[in-house]
């Protein structure tokens, strides 16, 4: 279970904060607009903020200071960009996610280094599949893929090990590098390197294909 905070609780926002509250979460969503808090419906479970998702007063009523999480869904991508800013530089949420509403300034998202997701009808669940995969393992974002850094699981799986032509084969996946789990050796991998159990990887996963490969990382 994680403290996640919402920052806009438009169609896209609202939806994200059910999916996170039904999912065990505890959610805070916050917005400017006091009408905006009818969209999350009389079963939503979670708490509401009203205010600008950037103020650090209105944050830290949000409860920002023990949150894991905070998703910035606004249709501004500047709001956005300054409540990643805020949430990861004054308060060090360990995971912060940002809409990125217009192509065009994806560049600005790269450049900053914030985690974000690009798109219209989708985008509540790739957020949520960002948050459910574990923010332990997120390292960075940029278009489609993600770099995720893990401890690797195999369950069941009769052998405690596999090779890592098999895994990128089956789960649309590049290993980037890894680590064995007793810290003897770090190595770029071929494609007929073994990876075992508790080894540490460092992947490269499309965004799409993150909740079926999160079955390999460890909790």
């Amino acid at each position: 279970m994680s403290n996640v905070i919402v920052v806009g609780c438009g169609r896209v926002g609202s939806q994200l904060a059910n999916m996170l509250s039904d999912n065990g979460n505890n959610v805070c969503c916050i917005d400017k607009s006091p009408d905006a808090f009818v969209n999350l419906g009389q079963n939503f479970n979670g708490s509401s903020v009203q205010g600008v998702g950037f103020d650090e007063d209105v944050l830290v009523r949000a409860g920002v200071e023990t949150c894991d999480v905070l998703a910035a869904v606004t249709q501004f991508d500047r709001v956005n960009i300054m409540c990643a800013e805020v949430a990861s530089r004054l308060f060090d949420v360990p995971h912060v996610i940002a809409r990125l509403y217009d192509p065009d300034h994806e560049r600005a998202y790269m450049q900053l280094g914030i985690d974000y997701v690009c798109g219209t009808s989708l985008v509540a669940e790739d957020v949520f599949s960002k948050i459910v995969v574990g923010h332990g393992s997120h390292v960075a974002a940029f278009g489609d893929f993600e770099i995720l850094r893990f401890s690797l699981d195999l369950p069941g799986e009769e052998r405690s090990s596999i090779r890592v032509a098999d895994i990128e084969r089956d789960h649309a996946v590049r290993i980037i590098a890894f680590e064995r789990v007793d810290g003897s050796a770090s190595s770029i991998p071929s494609k007929d390197s073994v990876l075992y159990s508790g080894d540490t990887v460092l992947a490269c996963v499309r965004h799409d294909h993150i909740r079926q490969f999160s079955k390999y990382m460890q909790r």
